[in-house]
């Protein structure tokens, strides 16, 4: 909602000059009641009856008779905060992947089954209305997930909070598979409207870019610095309320559109230059029209720059004018204002920051300075040095000159006090500015010197940033980094997703456990009770039914829900290493090959996720799944015991399709590569049983539910830092293994490419010449943790056992206990007083 109008004080001033308290919804006292309001918002909000109304319009008449009961809620949440003065969270991220939002709201508003019963009064199945909704195209992966999970528990707890993040036209890109290959098309997620957000037309802020710094002299002989801008873009918010558990407290998700502050430039129009009338306004909208640009060309670079200035810019105009409205001076900041910035993305609102307090608000640098350090956070989710932002110094000199500026002062004055009170330090590595390859302003550095905390994603993640990426700047702060290991909505991946895994954990368990996750440990008690397993595995197997009726849908390829679903369903990168799990299913199905009268466990490979577009190899990887999995479907000697399938356009709604029916967790990244990982979560939650390295979360998950119950496997990050030092070799472990030998032999002689016979030698040469990953170094030892899987799962008390045990162990991993975590360490800040 618009809070930008009146403080506590006057709405209570005001609401009594309107007569009281705001006009309320008529009460929904059952199915009835609720079926007539649905239809009234179908007639009057979406203007068709029930003759004519689409799928679609069914959507849009609930989510908006839906969005009216939020409101109410939103309108009351925004007054409180007000009236009792609280800080707020004010969470930055370039992402924020929240799927569809209308079982979301349902769930927590407490309205799943009336709405099931009020549309089933009309002749509308709920389930196609459910489909009908989009994806927000607003994120990738993990990072944007966590983001969303993150927004939605700070409302269960009632943490006054915004999201700050871009409105996306087209999102990442909506993935297609033509022939193996990966083809990126726009996601039109936006193409008929969004009923859940409103637009917010009176809050724009212009973004500036280019020109000039003038320095003039003040009267007290001071110098003040003037930015003299090149162009301008204007930005747009849209608010989403983001519904809490219960409905009783609601945030905002605020989100910027770019607009050209001149969309039409009516004298080249007229002249009939109509293409070039328009350019400002094109150039402005390419801000917000994708995610993540491809970066592969200069433009790109600099296009995803002014992506994150835009949105970080915008976002802090808008806080400032949150907080001067309400509490007056910028300089009790502090106190009203925390600020977290999900990744390096939106480090370059450090230098925004100090840029508007001193050159916009008069406050004088070393002031400024010290409430920029009090009000930052700083998520560190990566120690890959590719994936740590730089900017080339030209182009930040070009694009901001006085955010240049202004990190040239942070760094002079940061490398100043290093070189007076540490001399033996090296200066090089602590410096914001990277000298060695061109010169490139460190994101991560900036971010890491700006916050007064930075914290890692999981303890094994926590411990090698003090120990590599930030090992100097550690020194200098040993204080600064702290851990917050990641967390998941039970909400939506649990309760959305599972509804009848839910209703027996319900049934086992108490109501409480849908208000306290800590209450699923009492399920470890019903592990040995044969009943209550067989109950488990009918909702499993349920889910299991529905994932290969879309399989079959899909891809027109048939599966035994009796199988084991192996499942592997993340971004692909090559540090996840979809193609170690592809290079075992080759292995495996050689085996059965050559062994055609053996016992072997039935399994069903399930990959999905997009890989970057600029990304060859990773799409290459994409391409050698799909082959794979085009001869051994098609291949009638076995019988069916082994298939593969890659399902397409990996996303929030399929995610929620596909965990619920996983039988096999594969988090097999490279130790000490991945940061958590939270797929690893909900799989676990859900009643998964792992496959994965020491890596990321993956070490907390194991200590949760047990060694007997995870199937741990491979290097460790310690060993892979051995093998680093002591110039290890792939061919070493490709001669030590006849199996692996197979492997790549298959590969490269075009046993799964006849129509291309050489199109992976490429691949396998980086394997054998430079595997960065440790694919070779791992290879024996993960086809023979997945012969220990399919021990565990011939015997299926000790797996179902685990697969309980793993559901009842998890409740440390919810994204509420994170965000309590980081409420009290890190933003300190407290829940609101609902008791009024």
């Amino acid at each position: 909602m618009d809070d930008s109008k009146i403080s506590g004080r006057a709405f209570q001033q005001n609401s009594s000059l309107l007569g009281g308290e705001p006009p309320r919804l008529p009460t929904i006292r059952n199915a009835e009641d609720w079926a007539q309001t649905i239809l009234a918002k179908l007639v009057y909000g979406v203007g068709k009856n029930v003759f004519t109304a689409t799928e679609r319009d069914w959507f849009v008449g609930l989510a908006l008779a839906l969005r009216d009961r939020v409101v109410e809620r939103w309108i009351e949440t925004n007054n409180r905060v007000y009236a009792q003065g609280s800080k707020r969270v004010y969470y930055l991220s370039l992402e924020f992947l929240i799927g569809r939002l209308l079982f979301d709201t349902l769930t927590n508003l407490g309205m799943s089954e009336v709405t099931r019963s009020a549309l089933a009064k009309i002749g509308v199945d709920i389930t196609t209305v459910r489909a009908a909704e989009p994806d927000a195209a607003l994120g990738n992966g993990g990072l944007g997930r966590l983001a969303a999970c993150f927004i939605e528990s700070m409302a269960s707890l009632g943490i006054p909070a915004y999201g700050y993040g871009i409105r996306y036209d087209n999102g990442l890109f909506h993935q297609a598979i033509h022939d193996g290959h990966q083809h990126e098309l726009p996601e039109d997620w936006l193409l008929f409207g969004n009923p859940w957000e409103f637009p917010r037309c009176e809050l724009a802020f212009d973004v500036c870019f280019g020109g000039h710094v003038e320095t003039v002299a003040e009267n007290c002989g001071d110098a003040k610095h003037i930015w003299k801008p090149r162009e301008c873009v204007r930005a747009i918010a849209y608010d989403t309320p983001v519904v809490g558990w219960r409905g009783q407290h609601v945030n905002t998700l605020r989100l910027w559109s770019a607009r050209a502050v001149d969309p039409l430039h009516l004298e080249s129009f007229n002249a009939g230059d109509y293409l070039g009338a328009l350019a400002q306004d094109v150039a402005a909208q390419s801000i917000t029209r994708i995610l993540y640009p491809s970066d592969a060309t200069p433009a790109g670079q600099e296009l995803r720059l002014r992506q994150e200035y835009f949105f970080a810019s915008a976002s802090l105009q808008d806080i400032l004018r949150r907080h001067q409205r309400q509490f007056g001076n910028p300089r009790g900041l502090p106190d009203k204002v925390a600020i977290q910035l999900n990744d390096t993305h939106p480090a370059i609102a450090v230098a925004e920051l100090m840029r508007l307090l001193i050159d916009v608000h008069d406050l004088m640098w070393g002031e400024a300075w010290e409430i920029t350090q009090k009000v930052f956070s700083y998520t560190n989710h990566t120690l890959l040095p590719e994936a740590l932002e730089t900017w080339p110094v030209p182009m930040l000199e070009r694009l901001l000159p006085r955010h240049m500026q202004i990190i040239y002062v942070i760094n002079g004055a940061h490398l100043e006090s290093v070189r007076t009170h540490r001399p033996e330090t090296d200066l090089a590595a602590v410096s914001v500015i990277e000298e060695a390859h061109g010169r490139r302003v460190r994101m991560s550095t900036l971010a890491f010197l700006a916050a007064h905390r930075v914290n890692g994603v999981s303890q094994l993640h926590t411990r090698l940033m003090r120990e590599t990426v930030f090992r100097d700047l550690n020194t200098l702060f040993p204080e600064k980094i702290t851990n917050v290991t990641n967390g998941i909505t039970f909400r939506r991946w649990l309760f959305e997703a599972n509804p009848e895994l839910t209703h027996l954990l319900v049934e086992a368990l108490g109501e409480h456990l849908c208000d306290n996750p800590d209450e699923l440990s009492g399920l470890a008690l019903m592990a040995e009770d044969n009943g209550f397993r067989d109950r488990f595995i009918a909702c499993r197997r349920k889910r299991k039914v529905s994932l290969a009726d879309y399989i079959r849908g899909t891809l027109n390829i048939e599966v035994d829900p009796d199988a084991l679903f192996d499942v592997h369903i993340k971004r692909i990168h090559e540090y996840k290493r979809q193609l170690l799990n592809i290079m075992e299913t080759i292995a495996l199905y050689q085996e059965l090959r050559s062994k055609p009268t053996g016992s072997f466990v039935p399994r069903v490979k399930i990959f999905a996720g997009k890989a970057a577009a600029n990304y060859h190899d990773a799409k290459l990887i994409i391409k050698l799944i799909n082959d794979v999995a085009n001869v051994i479907n098609n291949d009638p000697t076995l019988c069916g015991q082994l298939k593969v399938v890659f399902l397409p356009n990996y996303n929030v709604s399929l995610a929620e399709l596909i965990i619920p029916a996983a039988d096999l967790s594969e988090q097999i990244s490279t130790a000490g590569m991945e940061a958590s990982g939270t797929g690893n979560m909900k799989l676990a939650l859900n009643g998964a049983l792992t496959i994965g390295t020491l890596d990321g979360a993956n070490v907390e998950i194991r200590d949760h539910v047990g060694s007997d119950n995870i199937t741990i496997f491979g290097l460790t990050a310690e060993q892979i830092a051995e093998y680093k030092i002591s110039g290890w070799s792939p061919s070493d472990a490709i001669a030590a293994s006849q199996k692996l030998m197979g492997v790549l032999a298959a590969i490269e002689s075009g046993v799964f490419s006849p129509d291309e016979k050489e199109r992976f030698r490429g691949l396998m040469h980086g394997l054998r010449n430079d595997d960065r990953f440790y694919i070779t170094a791992d290879f024996d030892a993960y086809c023979h943790a997945q012969k220990s899987v399919d021990v565990k799962w011939r015997d299926p008390v000790s797996w179902w056992r685990s697969s309980v045990l793993n559901t009842a162990h998890m409740a440390y991993f919810s994204a509420d206990r994170a965000t309590r975590e980081y409420s009290s360490d890190v933003w300190r800040t407290q829940p609101i007083d609902v008791s009024e």
